[in-house]
C-alpha cells in the first residue's frame, strides 16, 4: 500500500474510504473504490476504473465550484483515486436539488410527468441512516424524506418512495435528536444556499458541453473552526445528466444497463468535465470623454456580477478621432474576444452604432443625456445595415443585458444572475 494511504481510516462506505492524513492532522484523504451500487446496496458490482473516473470528476468539479468561491472539501488532487480535502464533521443530510422531476420525486408526486421542469430549483432533505435504525429508532426505510419545522422544532420523516400526498409521518423526531451544533437549525437555510448555487455553475457548465443537468445530490460538513463546507464527493453517482435525452450517469446502471455501456459513460463524463471553466471576460464602457461619469455602469456592473467582471474603461470621441477608436477597439477585443462594449455616451450618440459597425463583438449604446434631449436616441435607433447595436436607456439595464450575453459562457456568473432571478420567484 501507498505510504499516502497509510493514515487510520475514519470511515468507510459503499463507494469510497475517508483517511486521516498521515501529515496533516486537518486533512483527511478521501480514496475512490471501484464499486458501485443501486438500490440501497441490493445492487453491487465492481466497475474497473470507476475509482480513478470518479475521482477525477469530483476533482473537476470542486475546481471550478471553488473558483466560483462556493466552500467545498477540497484541497488537492493526490493520486488518480485520491484527493485531500479539509477534515470536517459530516452532517446527517443529503440534499438534493432538482431542475426537473426524475425518480423517486415522480414517485412522491405520481401527477407529474417525467421531466417536469422547474422553473426555480427545488431543494429537498433526506435524513441519511444505515441498516433503518436512527439512534434506539426502526425506520421503515434509509434515508427518508424529511421535513422540517422550525417553528415546532421537530423532523418529520417519509417513506421516499411512495405519495406524499397519501402519507403521514412514520416518525416524528425533536431536533435535539437529530442537531449536534450550536446554530443546526440555521444550517438548512445556508445548505439550502450552497446547494443552489452549486446546482447553477454546474448546471451552466453542463449547458456549455451539450449536457442538461437535471438533479443533483451534495452532502455538508463542518470544520473545526465551524466553517459549512459542501463536502464528500460530487461524482456521476451524484447526479443526473442527459445528453440527447439520454441519461450519463448511474441511472443507466440502476436501470439494468451493460456494465461496459456504464463504464464507457463515467469514462465520458470525467473527460467532459475537465472542460469546465471559467473563461477570460470583460466589460469595455466606452465614453466620449476622460471627464463624463460612467459610474452608474460600473457600478451596476460590479453589483450584478458580484466583482467577478472585469471592466476597462476607454475615453475617445468616435467622432473626432474615428480611426484611433477603432483602433483601440480591435486591441482590446484581439486581447479578450469574449467581450461586451457599452458605449454610454452624451451627445455623440452615433458612438455606439459605428463602434458596433466595426466590431463582432456586442455593442450596447445607453444616450446617457436622453432624459434632456429625448430626440438624441434616433441616432442609435435609426441605424443603416451591418449596424447590429442595442439601444437601453436605464444604464442599469444595459450592465444587465451585457452580462447576461457573457454568462451564456460563464459558469459563475450564470450562477449569480440566475440565482438572484430565481430568488425573486421565491
Amino acid at each position: 500500500m501507498q505510504p499516502l494511504f497509510d493514515g487510520i481510516i475514519l470511515a468507510e462506505g459503499k463507494t469510497k474510504v475517508i483517511r486521516q492524513s498521515a501529515t496533516e492532522p486537518n486533512q483527511v484523504i478521501i480514496v475512490s473504490k471501484d464499486d458501485i451500487t443501486a438500490g440501497d446496496g441490493a445492487k453491487h458490482d465492481q466497475l474497473s476504473g470507476k475509482a480513478a473516473m470518479a475521482t477525477q470528476t469530483t476533482c473537476n468539479n470542486f475546481r471550478l465550484l471553488k473558483a466560483c468561491g462556493i466552500p467545498v472539501g477540497f484541497t488537492e488532487q493526490l493520486t488518480p483515486i485520491s484527493f485531500s480535502a479539509p477534515k470536517c464533521e459530516m452532517l446527517p443530510y443529503e440534499v438534493v436539488i432538482r431542475r426537473e422531476g426524475h425518480g423517486s420525486y415522480l414517485k412522491r408526486n405520481p401527477g407529474l410527468k417525467k421531466g417536469h421542469l422547474f422553473p426555480r430549483l427545488l431543494v429537498e432533505f433526506y435524513l441519511k441512516t444505515n441498516h433503518r435504525k436512527w439512534n434506539a429508532h426502526d425506520l421503515l426505510c434509509d434515508d427518508p424524506y424529511m421535513s422540517y419545522d422550525e417553528t415546532a422544532g421537530a423532523i418529520q420523516l417519509f417513506e421516499p418512495s411512495k405519495p406524499l400526498a397519501t402519507q403521514t409521518p412514520f416518525l416524528t423526531l425533536p431536533q435535539s435528536e437529530v442537531f449536534t451544533h450550536e446554530g443546526e437549525a440555521g444550517f438548512f437555510t445556508q445548505m439550502s444556499a450552497l446547494a443552489r448555487r452549486a446546482f447553477l455553475v454546474l448546471e451552466k457548465a453542463w449547458q456549455l458541453e451539450g449536457g442538461a443537468l437535471v438533479d443533483c445530490k451534495v452532502e455538508f460538513g463542518i470544520t473545526n473552526d465551524g466553517q459549512l463546507l459542501l463536502a464528500d464527493v460530487v461524482d456521476n453517482d451524484s447526479w443526473r445528466v442527459l445528453e440527447h435525452g439520454a441519461y450519463l450517469d448511474k441511472q443507466v446502471y440502476r436501470d439494468g444497463g451493460q456494465l461496459d455501456t456504464v463504464a464507457a459513460n463515467y469514462a465520458r463524463v470525467a473527460a467532459i468535465t475537465g472542460h469546465f471553466h471559467i473563461p477570460a471576460q470583460r466589460i469595455v464602457i466606452w465614453s466620449g470623454s476622460i471627464n463624463d461619469d460612467v459610474s452608474p455602469v460600473e457600478k451596476a456592473i460590479q453589483k450584478l456580477s458580484n466583482n467577478t467582471i472585469p471592466t476597462t474603461r476607454i475615453a475617445c470621441s468616435v467622432h473626432k478621432e474615428p480611426v484611433r477608436a477603432i483602433d483601440e477597439l480591435n486591441r482590446l477585443v484581439q486581447a479578450t474576444p469574449d467581450t461586451v462594449v457599452i458605449a454610454y455616451i452624451g451627445r455623440s450618440n452615433g458612438a455606439g452604432p459605428t463602434l458596433s459597425a466595426g466590431t463582432t463583438v456586442p455593442v450596447i449604446t445607453v444616450p446617457a443625456n436622453f432624459a434632456e434631449f429625448p430626440e438624441d436616441v434616433w441616432s442609435s435607433l435609426r441605424t443603416p445595415s451591418n449596424v447590429p447595436v442595442t439601444t437601453v436607456i436605464e444604464p442599469s439595464n444595459a450592465a444587465l443585458a451585457a452580462l447576461e450575453i457573457l454568462a451564456l459562457r460563464n459558469p459563475c456568473l450564470y450562477m449569480h444572475l440566475r440565482g438572484a432571478l430565481e430568488d425573486r420567484f421565491a
